[in-house]
């Protein structure tokens, strides 16, 4: 963007209460496998309601000040199995099970077979996301390290090679995202901190497998996963200094709930960094103006203005409406404030 310190988000928005059952949503970690019993809508109609929350969504950032906005992720059950689920080769009628990053097992897709993408997943969401603004628009898809941790692998028998099939399946999928009218693609990576020795080995190459050929904005996100369910957190970055050698233009982090050392950012040499300002651990409240301007001045003091974009810490799919509108204003208010004094 021509303005400094352009603000985004990092993907979801809270879905409606008479979309989903945001009780049960909440009470259990993000779904691997389709959870398709979260939806209040009956299968005929849901399609519709869906463009209709998805149209508040965008209007909410929009009127909160959002420069580059999401369609709020509100057709996903979560973050990752919108996409992963539409790939050949995963069983979903027979689940597998695999631990989360909290150490837990949980039911996911079990691969019998060949990865391969059939056909575009997310066009249509990003398609009718450009119809519905005039704003620089991000979609977002789950990374291929992140899918390879979230699946139980009964066919490659390979982690790496797993990550590199899903990898050009992704790859598929970006293409067609720009073709439909992104400005940014972004790879949400959390596990690249919950898995940080898998990741030092086969992580990189898998993202930049993703990412080939692709000339336009990318972004690749990473964080401690949702502050609403992860709640055992550190507060530093594992892997982070190796994404300097991802081919994304932009690294997306969370640092306000951690309290991250955002010295850090020293590493990842020239890219564009979208850092998290806004702390979503706090699910009731909405952080002081002058809190929110103080990050943003700690961020300048390691990044330059021209390369700094601002966000949430992560996703706010699990905030109520109200907190989440709250929080994005106070972010586009404080872009406004720190940007009058450069």
């Amino acid at each position: 963007m021509s303005r400094l310190l352009p603000t985004t988000v990092v993907g979801s928005y809270p879905q409606p209460e008479w979309l989903v059952d945001r009780k049960m949503l909440g009470s259990r970690l993000p779904p691997r496998t389709r959870a398709l019993e979260i939806w209040r809508i009956s299968p005929e109609f849901l399609e519709q309601a869906q463009d209709d929350a998805t149209v508040v969504a965008i209007r909410e950032m929009e009127r909160a000040g959002i420069d580059i906005v999401t369609d709020g992720e509100i057709r996903r059950e979560s973050y990752s199995n919108r996409f992963a689920t539409a790939l050949e080769g995963m069983d979903l009628k027979h689940p597998g099970t695999a631990l989360d990053r909290t150490g837990h097992p949980n039911p996911v897709p079990r691969v019998v077979g060949p990865i391969r993408r059939t056909r575009p997943v997310e066009m249509r969401d990003v398609e009718f996301l450009r119809a519905n603004t005039d704003r620089q628009i991000k979609a977002t898809l789950p990374g291929p390290f992140t899918m390879s941790q979230q699946a139980e692998d009964d066919y490659y028998h390979d982690e790496e090679a797993l990550a590199m099939a899903l990898a050009e399946a992704v790859n598929e999928e970006v293409h067609d995202l720009f073709r439909a009218g992104a400005d940014v693609v972004q790879l949400d990576e959390p596990y690249l901190q919950a898995r940080a020795e898998k990741a030092a080995r086969f992580a990189i190459q898998a993202i930049n497998r993703a990412l080939e050929g692709i000339e336009d904005t990318t972004a690749l996100h990473t964080c401690f996963g949702y502050a609403h369910l992860v709640h055992n957190r550190p507060n530093g970055y594992p892997f982070l200094e190796a994404l300097a050698d991802t081919s994304a233009k932009q690294i997306s982090m969370e640092s306000a709930q951690q309290k991250v050392d955002l010295g850090v950012l020293r590493s990842l040499g020239a890219k564009q960094l979208i850092v998290g300002v806004i702390d979503l651990a706090d699910e009731s409240g909405v952080e002081d103006l002058e809190v929110v301007v103080a990050r943003i001045r700690n961020a300048l003091k390691v990044v330059d203005p021209e390369r700094l974009i601002l966000a949430p810490d992560c996703g706010m799919k699990y905030l109520p409406q109200k907190t989440a509108f709250g929080k994005l204003r106070v972010l586009a208010r404080a872009a406004e404030k720190v940007r009058a004094e450069l």
